[in-house]
């Protein structure tokens, strides 16, 4: 029995590891879509986002059936479990890359203003939450909690472009009338960033959790055993 748990645990990671590149391929290529204004780019994040969807549902199947043949405990339950919240925070980044896609399509502008985004600091913030979930691979890759603690740091820097992107905007919209509606849907990109770093927070709690079995949910992410980085 052990043998055969052992083997199917593998596989899990092996699923998530799959699905985990096809999420950072599809938020990296719908940054890039915004970033050029590319709407063939965009379409084909929305055109993936129905794989990502497809593997949440196998990856889910599999670890319901896992539970019930195998009835993992101890550690290999936390890893079952760790990887079921994952798989489920792994698909709202995919979301969330189709979001952004969907501003792109929908965006009337020929290209957007280079010096605007500059200020925004949009490229700075979808490379950070790139940034984030390659850390969290590698964190539960090689079972490093102090990987896993130094996403949460990382965070910060999401949350305070966020904060300052709306005021940019609405500097600009005074000054550039026409860009009303662009830029107005152009806040929405940066909530939906803004909310990948929360998920990706999710995901290193989980690793966390699964490493050590510490529960960090609602306990302000890091404790004195963990500080930040």
């Amino acid at each position: 029995m052990v043998k055969f748990i052992e083997s199917e645990l593998i596989l899990l990671k092996k699923e998530v590891d799959e699905m985990w590149t096809l999420v950072y391929n599809q938020l990296d290529r719908a940054g890039e879509a915004v970033m050029t204004l590319d709407k063939e780019l965009a379409q084909q994040v929305m055109v993936r986002e129905r794989r990502v969807n497809a593997f949440e549902l196998k990856i889910d199947s599999d670890i319901e059936d896992i539970i019930a043949l195998y009835n993992p405990v101890a550690i290999d339950l936390r890893f079952v479990l760790a990887m079921l919240k994952i798989n489920t925070n792994l698909e709202r980044l995919g979301d969330f890359a189709e979001g952004i896609a969907r501003f792109v399509i929908r965006c009337k502008e020929p290209v957007l203003d280079a010096d605007l985004l500059a200020r925004l600091r949009l490229g700075e913030m979808q490379a950070e939450v790139l940034s984030m979930l390659e850390l969290a691979k590698r964190a539960l890759n090689e079972e490093n909690i102090e990987m896993a603690t130094a996403v949460f740091g990382k965070d910060n820097l999401l949350d305070d472009i966020n904060a300052e992107a709306t005021g940019i905007l609405a500097d600009y919209i005074r000054e550039h009338p026409e860009t009303a509606h662009t830029c107005v849907d152009l806040v929405g990109v940066f909530r939906k960033l803004e909310r990948s770093g929360d998920h990706i927070t999710n995901i290193a709690e989980e690793i966390v959790f699964f490493i050590d079995a510490k529960v960090l949910k609602h306990s302000g992410k890091v404790d004195e055993n963990y500080p930040k980085s």
